[in-house]
């Protein structure tokens, strides 16, 4: 199905590889439009209810595939727009998906890997980890990744980041909010199964309902907020899934999406 992905599913939990060991799982045309096919499907296919995303072999994501970049020396600026145009769908696609994306990171994760750490919910790292915004060495910059990038690590640490264009490491990715758990590699796994079980047991459509509102508050203007924040929570109350869920604890029973997790 996918030339540089490979794709498995285990009941609602998507697994997804980044399939290019021999290039550290590095992004060219090819892997950027399977992505956001991959994206486009599970956007709609309503029986996964969480995704996992790793990298085959020694990393997570080394950023652009050197044979890819060449190519974009001889681009006019036309074409070198509609490639980043391309990209750009491309992190949108995975960062909009409305159930939750776990980043599965080990090795390293350095431009757009870093940028693709960015927009999942939730990033587990190997604790010998190494990230970095390294497009300024190359002369060129984080910009594709930018939006995502900044709302997760914020003005300041993308200043030294993005400007400097040094690597850093899994410790420092979690203290500026790019990564969320820090662990041994052998570790890895058990995390990223125990934040699987903590999605499982909330409500699909709250968790999907959450991350919009994420999006929808920090770019709404705060003379908004009320009325979008007092709308959110209404609509979640009688919905049926709302309603299930305050049964449920009322009741002291598990709620339907939870039986037999």
């Amino acid at each position: 199905m996918y030339h540089t992905l490979h794709t498995t599913r285990k009941g609602a939990i998507e697994y997804l590889t980044l399939n290019r060991p021999e290039v550290r799982n590095a992004f060219n045309e090819v892997m950027i439009a399977e992505l956001t096919r991959w994206a486009t499907s599970i956007a709609a296919d309503r029986e996964v209810r969480v995704v996992v995303i790793a990298g085959a072999g020694k990393v997570f994501s080394a950023g652009a595939d050197v044979t890819w970049m060449s190519k974009t020396v001889t681009y006019t600026q036309e074409q070198n727009q509609r490639d980043a145009a391309a990209a750009a769908a491309m992190f949108n696609a995975i960062d909009t998906l409305r159930v939750p994306v776990i980043g599965r990171v080990h090795g390293a994760a350095l431009g757009g890997g870093a940028g693709l750490a960015a927009v999942c919910d939730v990033v587990v790292a190997d604790d010998q980890a190494v990230f970095g915004f390294t497009e300024v060495k190359l002369g060129i910059l984080p910009a594709v990744i930018s939006p995502f990038a900044l709302g997760k690590i914020g003005r300041s640490a993308a200043r030294e980041l993005f400007l400097t264009g040094m690597r850093f490491t899994a410790a420092r990715a979690r203290e500026i909010s790019l990564v969320h758990a820090v662990v041994p590699a052998s570790d890895l796994d058990l995390v990223i199964e125990r934040y699987v079980s903590e999605f499982l047991s909330a409500g699909p459509e709250a968790i999907a309902h959450a991350k919009t509102l994420i999006r929808r508050v920090w770019t709404s203007a705060a003379s908004e907020l009320p009325a979008i924040t007092a709308e959110a929570i209404a609509s979640r109350r009688i919905s049926p899934e709302g309603q299930e869920g305050l049964s449920a604890f009322l009741e002291k029973r598990t709620p339907t999406w939870s039986r037999g997790q």
